[in-house]
């Protein structure tokens, strides 16, 4: 005679939900814990190099979300001032990411190749350049991009006196 009608019954089935249960806990844990210490939000960023007398500072949005301002600034820095003109190439398909307001200052002169845009710029007094872009994230932007920001002489010698490379990563 069997007293109890539990003593078939086999109980791997709630050890197993109770470790599961557990596990999910802990993830949810540590995303808000990520969330809590900036971890999921946006993210700046800065790259610099020196390099033939010129000192290039790029600004820019590290870790993006969709429809949210981000910044990207350029500075130029040399000793010697600069010549008539100052030319500031960048990857011509990093800019998709944004919807814009445009860049302050305007540039004087565009033009764009089969992998960079050249902005050429009327050199300002003194040995300091800053441009910044005025943008947005796009909210259909899905996925980051990788940049090169550099000067060049111009769009026709288009070898790079400075140069920094750095890379925009979107978040849901």
């Amino acid at each position: 005679m069997v007293d109890s009608t539990l003593q078939d019954l086999d109980d791997t089935t709630q050890v197993r939900a109770f470790w599961i249960r557990r596990a999910a806990t802990v993830v949810l844990v540590l995303v808000v814990a990520a969330a809590l210490f900036g971890f999921l939000g946006v993210r700046t960023g800065e790259v610099s190099a020196s390099e033939s007398g010129y000192d290039l500072s790029v600004r820019y949005p590290e870790i993006a979300r969709g429809g949210l301002d981000t910044p990207w600034e350029v500075t130029v820095h040399n000793d010697q001032g600069f010549a008539k003109e100052l030319t500031i190439a960048v990857s011509g398909d990093y800019f998709e990411l944004f919807e814009t307001q445009g860049f302050h200052p305007e540039p004087s002169d565009s033009t764009r190749d089969a992998t960079m845009l050249y902005l050429t710029f009327t050199a300002p007094q003194g040995d300091t350049f800053v441009v910044s872009y005025d943008a947005y994230v796009q909210p259909s932007s899905q996925r980051g991009a990788a940049a090169t920001v550099a000067v060049v002489e111009s769009p026709e010698h288009p070898d790079p006196l400075v140069e920094v490379q750095y890379r925009t990563r979107l978040s849901p």
